[in-house]
């Protein structure tokens, strides 16, 4: 027998072989099929004149508050990038430097991962019941550095969460160089992964305590100023923090527990909701606590704060059906605490805006940042002790 035409034979058999094989497994075993994944309902479209919401000016479209004026205001429709958030070819540029955090490396932080998704405790909605283990992260961190930054003084700054940050950076070239602002560092520092209860990121920026302004003050700063031949000032009227959604409930909480340090908050759809994790039966509604009881029963503190959120903000994402997941009451309580007690704030309410808008950010930051540092002097940086 012609030996191609027995290859052939062969090669037919066992081709043969393996679709009988498959086909017979796939009757033995019928194919599974995923569950689908339920999508999580769109906000609703919150009014900011509803009733039980902070009284607030209405600017014509396109407009943003002062940024010389406390208070409450209600920003439009169309968010259109600042000019100051575009880079200025006549404007000197900063030097960002880059450098990673590893997790095996922090006292404060060694690392933690969420197991499951959790569920609310069928005896306390307020309270998540939720899983983590150890888990090594990395985390980056940006350092913008002025060029008009003089080496050797002491400088301003600012902390950011969830960095880095670039279109903060290209917002401070401009307005330092309009002399808006003091010339200042600005730090943005990357999370250390993972979201909400369980998770590195919440346990750093949804718990309420000191320890990761403690993390910032002990483990960050000390490597930006020896890497960068950087100073930082340690007057608390030079330092602010600033975030988005948990970093933003994450720059209130580093300044409320450390006034001592930082006295300039800024916030885009802060956090301020019952996402503690784990739970402290001392605060036991979390960053909710914060506009439902501290605030109003501690002294004021001096601190000077910009917060935002949007009409189409958050509402109620998980599995936890308290009432204190409504980010948008959350900023409005807050916005109401702030005055009842006399503090210098700026809310700025956004129509035609999501949770933690880009649009909005890009409307806005440089005029936040503005308000943000009123009453700090934009002189050249002072000397060193």
């Amino acid at each position: 027998m012609n030996i191609s035409i027995c290859k052939t034979a062969l090669s037919m058999l066992l081709a043969g072989i393996v679709l009988a094989t498959t086909v017979a497994a796939q009757q033995a075993s019928p194919p599974t099929t995923r569950p689908a994944r339920q999508s999580r309902p769109a906000p609703p479209t919150r009014d900011p004149n509803s009733p039980g919401f902070v009284k607030a000016t209405e600017l014509p479209d396109g407009a943003v508050p002062p940024a010389d004026a406390d208070g409450n205001f209600i920003i439009g429709t169309t968010h259109k990038r600042a000019p100051e958030m575009s880079a200025d070819p006549g404007v000197p540029k900063g030097t960002v430097h880059n450098f990673t955090m590893k997790s095996s490396d922090s006292k404060l932080y060694p690392g933690v991962a969420r197991e499951r998704n959790g569920a609310a405790d069928p005896s306390d909605p307020a309270k998540m019941i939720v899983s983590s283990h150890p888990a090594p992260y990395t985390r980056r961190v940006a350092v913008y550095v002025p060029s008009q930054y003089v080496p050797g003084t002491a400088a301003p700054f600012i902390v950011g969460a969830d960095g880095p940050d670039g279109p903060l950076f290209v917002a401070l070239d401009n307005l330092i160089a309009q002399k808006r602002v003091p010339v200042m560092i600005a730090i943005s520092i990357g999370n250390g992964s993972g979201d909400a209860q369980g998770s590195e990121r919440g346990l750093e920026y949804d718990t309420m305590s000191g320890r990761y302004a403690e993390f910032v003050e002990t483990e960050v700063l000390p490597l930006v100023e020896s890497k960068y031949n950087v100073k930082l000032t340690s007057d608390p009227d030079g330092r602010a923090t600033m975030g988005c959604s948990s970093g933003g409930s994450c720059a209130m909480i580093m300044a409320w527990y450390h006034p001592e340090w930082y006295h300039r908050v800024l916030t885009y759809s802060g956090t301020q909701v019952n996402q503690q994790w784990p739970y402290n039966p001392q605060v036991p509604h979390g960053a909710w606590e914060l506009h439902e009881h501290r605030i109003a029963e501690s002294p004021a503190k001096p601190l000077r704060i910009w917060m935002e959120v949007g009409d189409r903000d958050l509402l109620n994402p998980n599995a936890m059906r308290d009432n204190m997941h409504d980010w948008v009451m959350a900023n409005e309580n807050m916005a109401k605490v702030l005055a009842e007690k006399g503090y210098h704030y700026q809310f700025t309410f956004a129509r035609n805006a999501g949770h933690c808008d880009g649009n909005v950010k890009q409307q806005t930051l440089p005029e936040a940042l503005e308000y943000l540092w009123k009453g700090y002097s934009v002189a050249v940086s002072k000397a060193a002790p």
